[in-house]
């Protein structure tokens, strides 16, 4: 694996990457129940989520790209945990890797460039919802030192059924 990490490159991501990152998340939304948005999205309508995520701050957005080419194959986000002020010490964290992508680290490489973004910030603590069973996300979220503190059952319906949604914290 160290030789195919050497092949992707992380860095903040722009708006030239609207377009890919559209496509790679509207792979989740008609795909799986990863996320509970049901409806693919236009770049257009994805506009407002990218112009979140500035170059600094808490909310962050990585991507990962093949080294010498811009094809997207994953991003990394930090967002706000909830909009009311006393939750502004607190972010939610989420990773995509592109299905293609296939196991190189990358959503390791990510949430490594992520945190380390994030570590200069007034931040307190990290949160991810992980939609049930998603067994990679759990094992990438326990390397990053989240621990779980609850689940909630059958949150969304997407597909047809119930999903649940576990989630996890991390101090910062």
């Amino acid at each position: 694996m160290p030789s195919e990490l050497t092949e992707v490159q992380v860095r903040p991501g722009n708006e030239g990457d609207l377009a890919a990152l559209t496509d790679l998340y509207n792979h989740y939304v008609r795909e799986t129940a990863i996320t509970f948005d049901t409806a693919p999205f236009t770049p257009e309508e994805r506009r407002p989520w990218l112009l979140s995520h500035p170059v600094d701050g808490p909310h962050r957005l990585m991507v990962a790209t093949g080294a010498g080419s811009r094809r997207i194959l994953g991003y990394a986000t930090s967002s706000p945990f909830r909009p009311k002020p006393a939750y502004a010490t607190s972010v939610e964290t989420t990773v995509y890797v592109a299905p293609d992508a296939g196991r190189r680290g990358i959503g390791t490489l990510l949430y490594k460039a992520l945190f380390e973004a994030l570590a200069g910030e007034d931040l307190h603590r990290a949160y991810a919802g992980i939609a049930q069973p998603n067994d990679a996300s759990t094992r990438l979220h326990e390397r990053f030192g989240f621990r779980h503190v609850g689940t909630y059952r059958e949150v969304g319906r997407k597909f047809g059924r119930w999903w649940d949604v576990a989630w996890y914290e991390k101090a910062l």
